[in-house]
């Protein structure tokens, strides 16, 4: 890390001390540390854009496929939950996230770490993967055992197949989500990191346009530069895991 990085730090730490409605972004890359690949790109879990069978990953994990061949999506998804099986955990950038109390967190991510990290502001745009869902009646659980889950699960109360609560390619966000996501932007924040993600999807990319045409400071944090690199005030190039808990510990020095 060189000296303008290292300056950078000392003043996005000074921003975030002042800040009272900081809006944290996140996508894969943020969970990247805590030993989980991205879905895209070189040592991704679809680095070639396809799975085993050559099927585009974007067709076999969509809404349409869970519909009309369901035990192909599932299948898929139990293949994609056991290689990430033991990887899911909090590392230092969630739990730096977390300390910041008053800090709503945006996230693609559908692994719950936020949450379990502490976080208590979250918005999983994506939904979740760690809670199945009847597609039929109002029967939800918990799941957290991918090794004996039966493809397809089937709803206890009504035979109906479940599926994730996690978005599948084609379907909608999910309204409550998008409405929360509406009424954070609507009350404004005076500080926008983005981390970790392409911000390929506009829903992901807007806070940051707003704040930057609004003159909010913005940070990003990301090792490649993505669509709104150019629209930010501050890009460090860095591990998030490495850099947040520096940004956050320079913050509450100031404040303490």
């Amino acid at each position: 890390m060189d000296r303008d990085d290292n300056e950078y730090i000392v003043e996005i730490a000074g921003l975030l001390a002042a800040s009272r409605r900081p809006l944290f972004i996140t996508g894969a890359g943020i969970s990247a540390a805590s030993g989980l690949p991205t879905y895209r790109g070189v040592g991704g879990l679809y680095e070639n854009g396809v799975n085993e069978e050559g099927i585009p990953f974007e067709e076999v994990l969509s809404g349409y496929m869970l519909r009309t061949r369901p035990e192909l999506t599932w299948r898929e998804i139990v293949r994609m939950a056991h290689r990430l099986a033991g990887k899911a955990q909090v590392n230092a950038a969630h739990r730096a996230i977390a300390e910041v109390p008053h800090a709503v967190v945006l996230t693609q991510n559908v692994d719950g770490l936020h949450l379990e990290a502490g976080s208590r502001h979250v918005i999983e745009i994506h939904g979740n993967l760690r809670e199945l869902l009847c597609t039929v009646c109002t029967y939800r659980r918990a799941n957290d055992d991918w090794q004996n889950l039966p493809i397809p699960p089937r709803c206890p109360e009504c035979g109906a197949v479940m599926r994730p609560s996690a978005v599948l390619f084609g379907e909608a966000l999910p309204p409550a989500a998008l409405a929360r996501l509406d009424e954070e932007l609507a009350r404004g924040f005076d500080l926008v990191f983005t981390i970790g993600t392409t911000s390929l999807f506009p829903y992901i990319a807007e806070p940051v346009a707003l704040a930057a045409s609004a003159g909010i400071p913005t940070v990003e944090i990301n090792p490649e530069r993505t669509a709104v690199s150019h629209l930010v005030d501050y890009r460090l190039r860095g591990d998030a895991a490495e850099l947040l808990p520096r940004i956050v510990a320079g913050a509450r020095a100031r404040e303490g």
